[in-house]
């Protein structure tokens, strides 16, 4: 049996700094095998995340939006054209259809969305596609081994997702016993993305800018947020107000409550692997990546380098304790 990583169980140790300024190094990456970002950070494709006024912010900070699927073609339709050449839409592998007439709208590409993405279904999704659209790029997802990445890539998928039971309102580990620690399946598969030069985005688990920089620095392009986003003011979770201020629901997608709204209930023989909750609107788009970004430039500077290649190239990790976390944390009263 081996031994796998959540991202509490490592640190990154310094390295030789020679950058001046926190401000010197670049966050440019890649979404997609053909898809620049001017940032590393994408925001869920969730219905309680994505709307128009987060992709707004997202195009303007050099991010790319992925839109959910979970909505009728005439809106998915409106956004393709609102944002032509800008954005990704969404599909589950049961109606190649209706990707198909969201591409010839002028979708820059398809993320295909299942739970399980290392199955024959998905790969004969992708290449069903891929004849059809040549030049369309597909991001596919979610897996968490190094198998998996290397399948989905052989079918022609242009980015990978990884990331199986991390996310904050995911349940599918303690339901089904399944799940590989995000940061080593991160790791993992990021061994195999350097060779085959297709972009791995980490789906799942980030809670602060510190998961952010390992998953980066562990091999991940970029990193795919949900709730942080979710629980911002332009997120299309539903809000309202309480004493203490403005809170938002953010849900699964998997969830009973998600599945109540969008199919009427559970389908047979089935269980929910996602829960929802309300939670405390943190404030703007604009404010949380202020507070990432910064946080990745900080964590470049430790790690001596200019770009994410760099700071990948020079990575070095170390297994840490329960204590460690402990250690980090402010501790006013001890």
């Amino acid at each position: 049996m081996r031994k796998a990583y959540t991202f509490d169980d490592v640190a990154l140790v310094p390295q030789f700094n020679n950058i001046p300024s926190r401000t010197e190094p670049t966050l440019n990456s890649w979404l997609t095998a053909e898809t620049k970002l001017d940032i590393p950070i994408i925001a869920s494709n969730m219905d309680t995340v994505m709307s128009e006024e987060l992709a707004d912010i997202l195009i303007e900070r050099g991010s790319v939006p992925i839109f959910h699927r979970f909505t009728n073609f005439d809106t998915q339709a409106k956004w393709v054209k609102k944002y032509k050449g800008k954005i990704f839409i969404s599909c589950g592998i049961k109606n190649i259809d209706f990707p198909k007439k969201l591409l010839d709208l002028g979708a820059n590409g398809v993320c295909i969305d299942v739970a399980h993405g290392h199955s024959d279904r998905m790969m004969d999704f992708i290449e069903e596609i891929k004849k059809k659209y040549p030049k369309c790029e597909i991001i596919a997802g979610n897996v968490c081994t190094a198998m998996a990445y290397h399948d989905l890539v052989n079918a022609g998928a242009d980015a990978v997702k990884v990331g199986i039971g991390p996310g904050a309102i995911c349940t599918t580990r303690i339901v089904t016993g399944f799940g590989v620690p995000q940061f080593t399946a991160i790791a993992e598969c990021a061994k195999i993305a350097s060779k085959l030069r297709v972009p791995l985005i980490a789906d799942g688990g980030i809670r602060t800018s510190r998961d952010v920089v390992l998953a980066l620095a562990a091999g991940a392009s970029s990193v795919m947020i949900g709730k942080l986003f979710a629980l911002t003011k332009e997120s299309a979770a539903q809000k309202k107000e309480m004493k203490d201020g403005l809170y938002a629901k953010y849900r699964g997608q998997a969830s009973e409550d998600f599945q109540k709204e969008y199919y009427g209930g559970l389908k047979e023989k089935t269980t929910a692997e996602g829960t929802n909750f309300w939670a405390k609107v943190n404030g703007s788009a604009n404010e949380l990546l202020d507070q990432l970004l910064g946080g990745i430039r900080s964590g470049m500077t430790y790690g001596g380098a200019r770009s994410i290649k760099e700071l990948q190239r020079k990575a070095e990790f170390v297994e840490v304790s329960n204590s460690y976390m402990a250690e980090s944390n402010p501790r006013p009263n001890n």
